[in-house]
């Protein structure tokens, strides 16, 4: 017996000297049972039931940790323990063979005893369309892991965040633990293919090769990916599954929050970054993510790269220069042979041409920072557009208040302005900061070169800076005055 289905259809598969049987979950050599973890039973049965096959590591660990965010580590103790178990490599018998860059395969004979008709769910391969990820997932183990218990239960996730943040990447990452849980399936589609004259729904329904009907009675994740352009359909459409598909579960990943019944937003927030006092020593650096991914591109780029004490500082301010943004971390990285570290801080200060040779692989939009901006940038309205602009005088994070004194004019009446710094406040456009009862508004690095050159073209910069001055000016006057009547009055 060798075909997959008739191992699907055994409830006992024998090997070498062994005998699985699925049902009571236990492994007999003769008589004598084998002991062995439940995860590493798990980790056998797909391996076998698999046999000559090979099982990526990405595919076990999803559906063996369907649930959790595990490491490669966990896979390897599990596979080292079964291998141990199994006598492994005595007597020239092999049962499990590491195939370098891709997975594991199960290559002794398997043999079913066919008992009776059991349906092994958890072996089958699991459906879906999702691309192959070619990089490992940093510095996010947390978010996925919080969002891969959460989803299930919520039915609607929206993933938001800025430009470059990894809405994509945490998204499918999810999806691919996900894997197991959703019996018909994970299916992603991709928005950004079509424009908003396609009908989204129509759309969705080619792409999973589906009838509506059919679709409705699916238990299955749906990943609509990149929706920033299609908010509206996006929202008629996800109404509309929800509705009439009890057993589906969306995530959307878009800039902006769809607000629609039953969402849960989900924010991802830039990679940790160093402050300025900190990168005492090399592990200290690699304790935060934004650095741990500046290293591992780095060394994927230049072969025997390893982080040095005097790189520390260059290191710092590469990664706050660049917000911990992934995308920019990963564009300024695609530099780093012939540049250096040093080179790489030097060239921070031309703007963004820096960012700008991603792989040609990559879908455009992620080619360069400019146009991942370009992207998110796009259907914004002239008056948005106008006040991103101007708000880029302000190299650090400012207050409402102090928005309407430096770039309200008779055309954006301070009435006007706080609305609009609201919505691009909701676009992922400006970085909201709350604390003491204060907040403030942030624009990342590179959006604020991005949209001071446009401000440079539209010839109003000069002014804008000698207003902002002014009102830093009367600032720091005021908090002198303060502080020496506090003096007087003690």
């Amino acid at each position: 017996m060798n075909s997959s289905n008739d191992l699907n259809s055994a409830s006992v598969l024998r090997f070498g000297p062994y005998a699985f049987h699925l049902r009571q979950r236990l492994i007999l050599e003769g008589d004598r049972q084998l002991r062995m973890g439940g995860r590493a039973l798990d980790i056998l049965q797909v391996l076998v039931e698999r046999a000559g096959r090979v099982v990526s590591k990405e595919q076990l660990i999803a559906l063996v940790w369907p649930t959790s965010v595990v490491e490669d580590i966990n896979l390897r103790v599990h596979i080292a323990a079964l291998r141990r178990a199994l006598g492994d490599g005595e007597n020239g018998q092999r049962y499990i063979v590491n195939v370098p860059q891709s997975g594991y395969s199960f290559v002794a004979p398997v043999q079913g005893d066919s008992v009776a008709q059991v349906v092994f769910e958890s072996l089958q391969a699991p459906q879906h369309n999702l691309p192959a990820r070619l990089t490992p997932v940093t510095g996010r183990d947390s978010l996925v892991g919080g969002m891969v218990r959460q989803l299930p239960l919520c039915r609607l996730m929206t993933v938001t965040g800025s430009a470059g943040v990894g809405k994509s990447t945490v998204a499918l990452r999810v999806a691919e633990l996900l894997l197991q849980h959703f019996s018909d399936g994970v299916w992603r589609v991709d928005l950004s293919l079509i424009d908003d004259t396609t009908p989204l729904l129509e759309h969705l329904l080619r792409t999973l090769e589906t009838d509506y009907p059919t679709l409705m009675s699916r238990h299955a994740l749906l990943v609509l990916d990149n929706g920033d352009h299609l908010r509206e359909a996006c929202r008629n459409v996800v109404e509309n599954l929800l509705a009439a598909g009890p057993r589906l579960s969306i995530l959307v990943t878009s800039r902006e929050a769809l607000q629609v019944n039953l969402e849960t937003v989900q924010q991802v927030p830039p990679l940790a970054v160093p402050g300025a006092s900190a990168c005492g020593c090399v592990d200290e650096a690699m304790a935060f993510s934004a650095v741990q991914l500046l290293v591992s591109r780095a060394r994927a780029r230049q072969h025997g790269f390893h982080l040095r004490e005097q790189d520390l500082a260059a290191v710092r301010e590469i990664c706050r220069r660049l917000d911990g943004l992934p995308l920019a971390i990963e564009l300024a990285a695609a530099q780093i042979d012939a540049l250096a570290l040093v080179g790489l801080q030097a060239q921070l200060d031309n703007g963004l041409q820096l960012l700008s040779f991603g792989r040609r692989t990559a879908v455009p939009r992620h080619q360069s920072m400019t146009a991942a901006l370009d992207w998110g940038c796009r259907h914004l309205s002239d008056q948005e557009r106008r006040v991103l602009q101007r708000l880029s005088v302000f190299k650090t994070a400012f207050t409402l208040d102090a928005a309407m004194a430096v770039i309200s004019c008779a055309q954006m009446p301070p009435s006007m302005l706080a609305a609009v710094v609201e919505r691009l406040a909701a676009k992922s456009l400006l970085a909201v900061e709350r604390g003491s009862g204060v907040v403030r508004y942030r624009m990342f690095n590179t959006t604020r070169r991005y949209v001071s050159e446009q401000l440079a073209h539209s010839g109003e910069s000069a002014d804008l800076e000698r207003r902002h001055a002014r009102y830093l000016g009367r600032t720091r006057e005021g908090s002198g005055r303060r502080l020496t009547a506090q003096l007087v009055q003690q």
